[in-house]
């Protein structure tokens, strides 16, 4: 069984016991979190596809902690001046540990 949620503009495919890491979210390390904004469901016998979501179905997880993403870097080059610019960035994450499915 697994569903397709989105959350921060992304899409995800989860299964019970997931562990995601998605855009950093407001809440504390140990709180539950449900996701209402599930695209599609499948089980091995029950296929569900939303139109954009699906009724009445949710994700139900906890927040596990908080954490940043690999370091990307950008830079920028201007030939002949010697400019040269390096800039850095660690995206903010959560991780989120999937425990229930339930659609209704």
């Amino acid at each position: 069984m697994y569903a397709v949620i989105e959350t921060g503009g992304k899409q995800y495919k989860v299964e019970p016991g997931d562990v995601i890491e998605i855009e950093r979210l407001n809440d504390a390390p140990g709180e539950p979190i449900e996701f209402d904004r599930v695209l599609f469901y499948s089980s091995d016998d029950d296929v569900r596809t939303g139109t954009p979501v699906l009724e009445g179905a949710r994700v139900i997880g906890s927040v596990v902690d908080h954490t940043l993403d690999a370091k990307k870097m950008s830079a920028t080059y201007k030939r002949r001046t010697g400019y040269r610019r390096k800039k850095g960035h660690r995206q903010k994450l959560t991780r989120v540990a999937i425990s229930k499915i339930a659609v209704g």
